[in-house]
C-alpha cells in the first residue's frame, strides 16, 4: 500500500453504543447520574487522603492514585459518549482517534501495574512486616510510582506506533463508542494478522500475565494471614479481599477484550462501557467503603466543610 492511501481517512465515524433512540437515551441518563454522583466521590477521596495527616501510610498513597488514575480514565471515554448520545453523526478525527487510544492505554496500563503494586505492599506488610517501614518508604513508594508511569507509557507508546504504521483509505466506520484497537485495525486496508499478534501480545499477554501474578500473590498472601490473630486476621482479610474484587473489576473485561483475535462478539459494547465508565470510577469507592480509616477521615473533613 503505498504512503499516500495511508492518509486518505481523515476522520472517524462512531456507530456508537447502540442504534436504539430509546435505548441511548436510558443509558445517556444511567450513565450521567452515576458519573455526577460517583466521580465526585473520587475526588473528596484523593482530597481526604491529601488533607489527612493520619493517612500517610504506602496503602492510602496508592488508594490516592488510585483514585486519581480512575478518574482521569473516566474523563478518556465518558464525557465524549454522553455528549454523542445527543448528536445524530459521532464523528472524531484520526488525531482524535490516536489521541484517545493512547491515553486509554496509557492510564489503564498505569492501573494494572499500580494494582500491582498495591498487592506487592499488601505482601510486603502482611508477610514481612517487621521490614515494612524499611522497604516501603517514601523513596521507594515515589519510584514505584514512576515506574507504572512509565510503564504505562511505554505500553501505550507502543499501541499507538503499531497503529499509526496501518495504511487506512475506506471504510470509516468504527463500531464502538470510542477508539480502540480492535475496531481501528479493523479499518485498516492491509493484512494486519502480524499486527494483531503483537497487540494481543502487548495487551492481552500483559493483562493475563499481571492477573495471573494477582491472584497468585493473594493465594500466598491469605495463607500467611491465617497465622494471624483474630484482629490482625480480620483487617488484613478485609483488605486482601477489597483488593481481589477490584482485580476482577478491571481484569475481567480486559482479558475479554484483549486476549483473543479480534473478532466481535456481541457483547463487545457492553463488557466495554463497564471496563471504561462503570467500574474505573466504583474502583476507589469500593476500597473506601470497605476501609474505616478512610471512612472516618472523609465524615471529618465533610463536617468540618459543613460548620464552615
Amino acid at each position: 500500500m503505498e504512503r499516500e492511501n495511508s492518509t486518505v481517512v481523515t476522520e472517524f465515524i462512531l456507530l456508537g453504543l447502540t442504534q436504539s433512540r430509546h435505548a441511548q437515551l436510558l443509558v445517556f441518563v444511567l450513565v450521567l447520574v452515576f458519573y455526577l454522583i460517583i466521580l465526585p466521590g473520587n475526588f473528596l477521596i484523593i482530597l481526604t487522603i491529601r488533607s489527612d495527616p493520619g493517612l500517610t501510610a504506602p496503602l492510602y498513597f496508592f488508594l490516592g492514585n488510585l483514585a486519581f488514575l480512575d478518574a482521569s480514565y473516566s474523563f478518556i471515554v465518558a464525557p465524549r459518549m454522553l455528549a454523542d448520545f445527543l448528536s445524530e453523526k459521532k464523528i472524531i478525527s484520526y488525531g482524535g482517534c490516536i489521541t484517545q487510544l493512547f491515553f486509554l492505554h496509557f492510564l489503564g496500563a498505569g492501573e494494572i501495574f499500580l494494582l500491582v503494586v498495591m498487592a506487592f505492599d499488601r505482601y510486603i506488610a502482611i508477610c514481612h512486616p517487621l521490614h515494612y517501614s524499611t522497604v516501603m518508604n517514601p523513596r521507594v513508594c515515589y519510584a514505584l510510582l514512576l515506574a507504572l508511569w512509565l510503564g504505562g507509557f511505554t505500553h501505550s507508546i507502543v499501541q499507538a506506533a503499531l497503529i499509526l504504521r496501518l495504511p487506512f483509505c475506506g471504510p470509516n466506520q468504527l463500531d464502538n463508542f470510542f477508539c480502540d484497537v480492535p475496531q481501528v485495525i479493523k479499518l485498516a486496508c492491509t493484512d494486519t494478522f502480524v499486527v494483531e499478534l503483537l497487540m494481543v501480545s502487548n495487551s492481552g499477554l500483559l493483562t493475563l500475565l499481571c492477573f495471573l501474578g494477582l491472584l497468585a500473590s493473594y493465594a500466598v498472601i491469605l495463607c500467611r494471614v491465617k497465622g494471624h490473630s483474630s484482629e490482625g486476621k480480620n483487617k488484613a482479610l478485609s483488605t486482601c479481599t477489597t483488593h481481589i474484587i477490584i482485580v476482577f473489576l478491571m481484569f475481567g473485561p480486559a482479558i475479554f477484550i484483549y486476549t483473543r483475535p479480534f473478532r466481535a462478539f456481541p457483547a463487545d459494547k457492553v463488557v466495554s462501557l463497564f471496563h471504561t465508565v462503570i467500574f474505573p470510577l466504583m474502583n476507589p469507592v469500593i476500597y473506601t467503603l470497605r476501609n474505616q480509616e478512610v471512612k472516618a477521615s472523609m465524615k471529618k473533613l465533610l463536617s468540618r466543610r459543613m460548620v464552615c
